[in-house]
């Protein structure tokens, strides 16, 4: 029997639920799984490293890497340290010898402060293989990853908003906010979405990827920086319409920042407003989140697809998904025509 061939889009920590739920369902079905991450972050450590060395930012796809991670201990331990962050030198214990070397190192050290190291290994990679592709492939390796991580494009991508109320003192005032941080963040009510250059060429493997996918899956995750940046590449969108895989939708469980004021259904309408001819089959939801459904599932409706409510969200009260309970739902959607 072939594999599944699932396709996740995302970015950060949404991505990486979705991914770690995929995981979860490999035991019951044979899943081929690839994400496609965004590759416009510009804050933190991804952030220092695209302004300072340039190339793609790596804090999303090490985070969908270590999400795909082995199991082996060996392998955990990989895991960790990609994850790992450098701490501020004034943080660490002070070498206390008569050179006083502490000193004398400390700006050094401070230059590593913030840094997870899978950031700098994969940044190192991509400049001794000459390839982001290639240097994905080697870090998944490094990790025994259960199945393949790649760039939305092999060139970095700005994202810009017009935000209407981005000061609180001008409620009605619509500027332009540059940079993925800056949208994130906003206070204001995102009005439009564009990316800078405004088309990027799209990664050939991932638009392989989408071509042989048997299942499309988009969210969870930030919406105006993870998600629909991926309809803005004008070569991956066009490959999601023609693709004849079936497509699924994860909602979030509360809006964030950056779409404050915004429904659970106002979040299926931007997608058919980014990407008109996008057509989804199902649209899963946590059944607690969802609140009255009828919004929900007539905004599915609209986009050509089916709500499913399950309960996906830990139990502790935090908006989050719980990958175990998120891969349980999924299981019987992919495998429904095994």
């Amino acid at each position: 029997m072939t594999p599944i061939r699932v396709v996740a889009f995302g970015g950060g920590h949404g991505l990486s639920a979705s991914l770690r739920a995929l995981r979860r369902c490999v035991p019951e079905l044979d899943l081929d799984i690839t994400a496609v991450v965004t590759v416009g972050d510009d804050g933190g450590s991804s952030g220092r490293l695209r302004a300072e060395r340039g190339g793609l930012p790596p804090g999303d796809l090490r985070q969908a890497l270590v999400a795909l991670a082995g199991d082996h201990p060996a392998t955990r331990r990989s895991a960790a340290l990609f994850q790992h962050r450098f701490a501020a030198a004034s943080d660490l214990a002070a070498v206390t010898d008569a050179a006083g070397r502490a000193g004398a190192g400390g700006a050094a050290a401070d230059s590593l402060a913030g840094h997870a190291v899978g950031n700098l290994l994969i940044c190192g990679l991509m400049e001794l293989l000459g390839d982001p592709v290639a240097a994905l492939d080697h870090a998944g390796a490094m990790l025994g990853a259960v199945g393949r991580v790649l760039p939305m494009s092999r060139q970095p991508v700005g994202i810009e908003a017009r935000v209407r109320g981005a000061d609180p003192a001008r409620p009605d005032e619509v500027r332009t906010l540059r940079g993925q941080h800056q949208v994130a963040v906003t206070s204001g009510r995102v009005e439009s979405l564009r990316l800078t250059p405004a088309a990027p060429a799209a990664c050939a493997e991932a638009l392989t990827a989408v071509r042989d996918a048997d299942w499309l899956i988009f969210g969870p995750g930030s919406w105006y920086t993870s998600v629909l940046p991926h309809l803005l590449v004008p070569g991956l969108a066009d490959a999601i319409v023609s693709s004849s895989a079936r497509r699924l939708v994860t909602l979030n469980l509360v809006a964030e920042k950056e779409t404050h004021g915004l429904s659970l259904a106002d979040h299926l309408d931007t997608l058919g407003r980014y990407l008109p001819e996008l057509k989804v089959d199902m649209v899963l939801a946590d059944s607690t989140a969802v609140g009255d459904p009828e919004a929900v599932r007539r905004a599915a409706e609209s986009l050509g697809a089916r709500l499913v409510l399950a309960p996906v969200a830990v139990t502790d009260g935090t908006p989050r998904h719980d990958p175990a309970a998120l891969g349980a739902a999924l299981v019987p959607v992919l495998g429904a025509d095994r």
